[in-house]
């Protein structure tokens, strides 16, 4: 499936066009504000190619697809002209949901090019202190020039995307921006010239770098637009709408909304500060273990104006630093698993989520790997807490908004960077160790009656009969991946359905394309009766049990209309895997091209 028929498809089990409010994208995830949420297939979206995750958090349903989200989010735009000025409809989401959501979507456009110089800024400071270059060089000043200009002229930058978010005119809220900037009040401001509008004083001061008091007058900028777009004839709209927001706007920001943004930014840098004087140890440890929770909830983004306030109050900051031994820590994690497990699907998904986690892209870890696994995640946590707390110790900080990761080492160059660096690669082996030791083994495996004997192994037996098929050689990524589970495929040649073992039905969608079961040794197993079913409006499988039943292994347990799908041009290939075989320490599949009822199919190994 390629980019645009995976654009379609979510288009589709979105609830098309009509249902999307708004769509955004950060480094790894799709941001969609929908109209009717009850009318969106989250399942369906889960079972989707590169979907590694569906999430609901702060107000908007998130998909999870990782570093390919922009070509997916290009797809869709193209596909419906949802542009960036499409305007929001009213939703009910709460104040912070709203805050967050503003956040996420005035800095997302932002990361890469903030990411990119943030790293030329260090590396420039590396070269000038291992006597490299020369901070007076031609080459430095040129370098440093082109890494300094987005964080100096940052208000310019920020006034664009805010009109965007807020659906004002980006034209205006830039020459907003460029006035707050502009050279001659620049010279006022350091030379302590006064200035007044119309006898009112105006606060001047050093707007360069900052964040709130452009935000804040774009918003409001926006509000007034809206009002006099209702109440302006058509005819002199033109110009004359731009004509009143500037010459409101432009003074009501000198005089009340910068000075506003500037005494917010203020007290955030005085709460900050007091945290990194008094207990910059213990601010550490919670960062560094909760950061990766707030990931999981897509709330991270609030930690960005933060950061650039951070920068621009004191000149550097100390939190990417607590936050790194937390992305690297979970890198550490999936290292674990890559060293532990000896199944080749995994290893190999498990070895790319480390080298992306090491460059500060966590999701594939944490969807792909450590969340299912659910230990190797709280050891990433754990061991990210130990990193944070010796990286608050250490004083380390950024002189830029960087991507916390490997890429953010050179931002951190300075004070305190050797035992920084210590705490990084500290978590990344601690994290590593405790997985390997002591993650993806089964609870179950150990609570046994004492008068049997320990169960060392299960075997799976065959639903259906039919062809066997490898996962991998299933036309299906989310299957082929192994992102599902480990197991076989079957191509069936009879409709019976039969229990692949003794346990209980612990799900059936409602749409009947896959049941769930669990073992008596919580060996948890999907069965998905053929690809892309899920599509089909019609029952094509009659089922014999219902959800919480037991059943017997080989226990007839439903039929299924072959025919049926054939006719609708659906593919028979049946995946049957085990969903959490990460918690056990191996599952063996059968190795023959053909199977009956009742065969061995799967063999875990505890």
């Amino acid at each position: 499936m390629n980019d645009r028929e995976l654009a379609e498809q979510i288009l589709q089990y979105i609830g098309g066009e009509s249902n999307i409010n708004d769509v955004q994208h950060c480094t790894t995830r799709l941001r969609f504000k929908v109209q009717e949420e009850a009318i969106v297939e989250k399942q369906a979206l889960q079972q989707l190619p590169d979907i590694l995750q569906v999430i609901e958090a702060a107000g908007q349903l998130q998909l999870v697809i990782g570093p390919e989200v922009s070509d997916i989010s290009k797809q869709i735009k193209r596909i419906t002209h949802i542009t960036d000025g499409k305007k929001d409809k009213k939703s009910n989401i709460s104040f912070l949901n709203y805050i967050i959501d503003v956040i996420s979507g005035i800095f997302m456009p932002l990361v890469g090019s903030l990411a990119a110089v943030g790293i030329l800024k260090g590396l420039l400071l590396v070269a000038v202190n291992l006597d490299v270059i020369s901070d007076t060089s031609g080459l430095y000043q040129i370098l440093y020039a082109a890494s300094d200009s987005l964080f100096y002229f940052l208000p310019l930058i920020l006034a664009i995307t805010a009109a965007r978010k807020f659906h004002a005119d980006p034209y205006i809220a830039f020459i907003i921006a460029a006035s707050l900037l502009y050279p001659n009040l620049v010279t006022a401001y350091e030379t302590g010239n006064a200035y007044t509008f119309l006898g009112v004083p105006v606060i001047l001061t050093n707007y360069s770098s900052t964040v709130l008091p452009i935000v804040i007058a774009v918003y409001v900028m926006a509000q007034l637009q809206h009002k006099l777009n209702d109440w302006i004839p058509k005819s002199i709209k033109m110009f004359f709408i731009p004509l009143i927001l500037i010459t409101v706007m432009v003074p009501a920001t000198l005089l009340i909304f910068g000075p506003l943004g500037s005494l917010i930014g203020d007290i955030i840098a005085i709460g900050y500060d007091w945290v990194n004087q008094n207990s910059a140890v213990l601010a550490g440890a919670i960062i560094g273990f909760f950061w990766q929770v707030l990931v999981v909830s897509g709330l991270h983004w609030v930690i960005s104006p933060i950061v650039v306030n951070n920068i621009n109050q004191f000149g550097s900051d100390t939190l990417v630093a607590m936050i790194v031994p937390s992305i690297l820590s979970q890198a550490g994690a999936t290292f674990g698993v890559v060293l532990r497990t000896n199944h080749k699907q995994t290893k190999t998904i498990a070895s790319t989520a480390t080298i992306a986690s090491i460059m500060g892209v966590t999701e594939p870890a944490i969807y792909g790997i450590n969340l299912p696994n659910k230990r190797a995640f709280i050891f990433g946590c754990f061991a990210g807490a130990v990193g944070g707390a010796l990286a608050g110790l250490s004083g380390a900080s950024t002189i830029s908004l960087v991507i916390p990761g490997i890429t953010a080492l050179p931002a951190l160059f300075g004070e305190g960077f050797v035992l920084f660096v210590i705490a990084t690669f500290l978590s990344f082996c601690l994290a590593t160790v405790l997985t390997y030791f002591f993650g993806a083994k089964s609870e179950t495996a150990f609570v046994h009656n004492q008068s049997e004997p320990v169960v060392k192994s299960m075997n799976v037996i065959a639903p259906m009969e039919g062809a066997v098929l490898s996962l991998v050689d299933v036309p299906d990524d989310v299957f082929a991946s192994g992102v599902i589970g480990e197991g076989v495929a079957l191509v069936p040649v009879k409709d019976e359905l039969y229990a692949p073992y003794t346990g209980s039905v612990n799900m059936i969608f409602p749409t009947g394309h896959a049941i769930g079961f669990i073992s008596e040794h919580g060996v948890e197993l999907l069965i998905h009766i053929g690809l892309n079913t899920v599509r089909l409006e019609e029952t094509y499988v009659e089922y014999f049990v219902q959800e919480g039943e037991k059943v017997q292994a080989g226990q007839l347990i439903g039929r299924v209309d072959r025919s049926l799908l054939a006719a609708n041009g659906f593919d028979l290939i049946t995946p049957v895997v085990v969903t959490n075989h990460d918690q056990f320490m191996q599952t063996i599949q059968v190795d023959k091209e053909n199977i009956k009822k009742g065969e061995e199919l799967i063999t875990v190994i505890f």
